[in-house]
């Protein structure tokens, strides 16, 4: 993720301003303004699944991008950015890697019925490859876009998500509730490949950065011993910070 901004930056002709964010100099870890940082909670939770971002060309710019926290998160998490006339040789080596089964996660509404699946067959600790989940990091169109025009995901299956909870991401508004940022689709998938405790901890972490990012940018302190600061210690067995 880092090496993806730092390539971003060095192509920008003018620095990127985040619109609607806090303003200021921010922490390189977590992009937030330094007197609301949360590395310090930084969780790390080891997983069968990993995750591959596909990331549209600014996002890796913007202080609210949650792919981030997935990478945080899940240790097997790479991300590479996407173009439209040339694939990263790492991703097509990634996608090729036999310990992997990759699953593009796209609505199946959009898809031809029999690449849909929606349950993972590689869950079981027991099965041959791992699961790795393929996620479009991108506005809605954008990501339409790019699974229409990346041929090299073809033959994989597309993980239709069913999930029946609301977004309750706040930081990017979308017209629908149930478009979800990629962090809570992340979760949805780490449930689906038996992984519970990766699930509860990414999205209480989303939560937790969430709270600090509304705060810095209304000025406000964040509370450290605020209820989503609690979920996310009692998710990793540890203490809310004092």
């Amino acid at each position: 993720m880092a090496r993806l901004r730092t390539a971003r930056l060095a192509r920008s002709a003018k620095p990127f301003l985040a619109r609607g964010g806090p303003r200021g100099e921010r922490c390189p870890g977590c992009r937030l303004v330094p007197s609301h940082c949360v590395c310090s909670l930084h969780p790390v939770v080891p997983t069968r699944a990993g995750v591959c971002l596909l990331m549209a060309d600014i996002e890796p710019l913007k202080p609210s991008n949650t792919g981030w926290l997935i990478a945080d998160v899940v240790p097997d998490t790479l991300a590479f950015g996407w173009a439209r006339t040339e694939v990263d040789p790492a991703l097509l080596a990634l996608l090729a890697d036999p310990q992997w089964q990759p699953y593009v996660v796209f609505p199946g509404e959009f898809v031809a019925p029999e690449r849909v699946v929606t349950e993972v067959a590689c869950a079981d600790a027991s099965a041959a490859k791992r699961p790795l989940f393929i996620l479009l990091d991108a506005t809605w169109p954008e990501a339409r876009k790019m699974f229409r025009k990346s041929p090299y995901l073809d033959r994989f299956p597309v993980l239709s998500l069913q999930p029946e909870q609301i977004s309750r991401y706040q930081l990017r508004r979308s017209r629908r509730d149930d478009h979800f940022c990629t962090a809570e689709v992340a979760g949805l998938c780490l449930d689906l490949a038996g992984e519970p405790q990766a699930a509860q901890v990414l999205q209480t972490y989303l939560d937790v950065f969430t709270h600090h990012y509304l705060q810095a940018k209304h000025q406000l302190p964040p509370d450290w011993q605020g209820e989503a600061h609690q979920r996310l210690a009692q998710a990793l067995g540890r203490t809310a910070r004092a």
